[in-house]
């Protein structure tokens, strides 16, 4: 089956990995145009290490690239990992239409954050879908869905790293075997189960250590690794790394440092305390004893 993938960074690349393992041929490969400085995207060095074409847009809005599009005359087309918006035209292109992934058991979760949310959500579980996209913002039919559950110590980094990348690799190379067998679904979404959260940046990622304790240690655990909750100390800025709650009744007050030590920095919340392994501020990230260390923190001193 000839297809043309769409897609960037490292999962990306394992997509494309994949499939040519798999015996499929890739015309070409549409990614990000390069970062003025670093290294290209890694789905264009694996599709250039293998002599793929690669066409990196601006824009998918202009019409010599959609153009250019059609005359690959593609089968399929894969998208596996894509942050530009795809203009429904290029969807309908190859004859067998277009898939794509993403991290959410979707309807739920649309959006481009969706693992941080099903975390600072408190999500038991969350999963994969691979799914016929209609041009709108994660709609379209359910092709396939994997699950997986969340773990008390989760975080959106340990949740894809560990699960949904490599789920999501086999989950894309699994859609397409469907596709060629003639076997692959269309399950309607449920709009009235459709959930569209915000992307998760420092607009969501301030901590409020009056909110019940859970639902702080969710909201740090969803924010790591990226954007990295955060709180104050001394005017400064630090954001919180590798939490694990500990639910207790505590008379401190939320936000006060109780203990640091080479296990982390525990500190009060609302119905419980929790434990940060690592902490970045000015200096970068460091453990969170070497910040104490580092910072003068203190047990007594309050956060925030």
């Amino acid at each position: 089956m000839r297809m043309v993938l769409i897609g960037q960074a490292a999962f990306g690349a394992k997509v494309l990995e994949t499939l040519l393992a798999n015996g499929d041929e890739i015309a070409a490969v549409y990614t990000l145009p390069d970062p003025p400085k670093g290294r290209p995207d890694p789905v264009k060095e694996a599709a250039l290490g293998r002599g793929i074409p690669v066409i990196q847009p601006k824009t998918y809005k202009d019409d010599q690239v959609y153009e250019q599009y059609t005359k690959w005359a593609p089968d399929l087309a894969v998208m596996a990992f894509v942050t530009p918006i795809i203009p429904a035209r290029f969807l309908a292109v190859p004859a067998h239409g277009t898939i794509n992934y993403h991290p959410s058991l979707l309807p739920n979760h649309r959006g481009a954050s969706a693992i941080n949310w099903a975390l600072i959500m408190g999500d038991g579980r969350t999963g994969l879908s691979v799914f016929w996209p209609d041009g709108g913002i994660d709609t379209g039919p359910i092709l396939l869905q994997k699950e997986v559950a969340i773990g008390e110590e989760d975080t959106t980094g340990s949740i894809y790293f560990n699960h949904l990348f490599p789920m999501g690799v086999e989950a894309m190379a699994e859609a397409v075997a469907l596709i060629k067998a003639g076997h692959a679904p269309r399950i309607e979404q449920d709009e009235t189960k459709a959930t569209h959260e915000p992307i998760c940046d420092d607009k969501v990622a301030a901590i409020d250590w009056a909110r019940p304790g859970r639902e702080v240690f969710n909201l740090i655990r969803g924010c790591d690794p990226q954007p990295g909750a955060f709180t104050a100390f001394k005017g400064e800025r630090i954001r919180l790394f590798g939490p694990r709650f500990q639910q207790a009744a505590g008379t401190e007050t939320p936000g006060t440092v109780i203990a640091c030590d080479d296990a982390g920095i525990r500190i009060a919340l609302v119905g419980g305390l929790v434990t940060v392994a690592k902490v970045r501020g000015s200096g970068g990230k460091v453990s969170a004893a070497e910040f104490a260390r580092q910072a003068g923190l203190k047990v007594g001193d309050r956060l925030g």
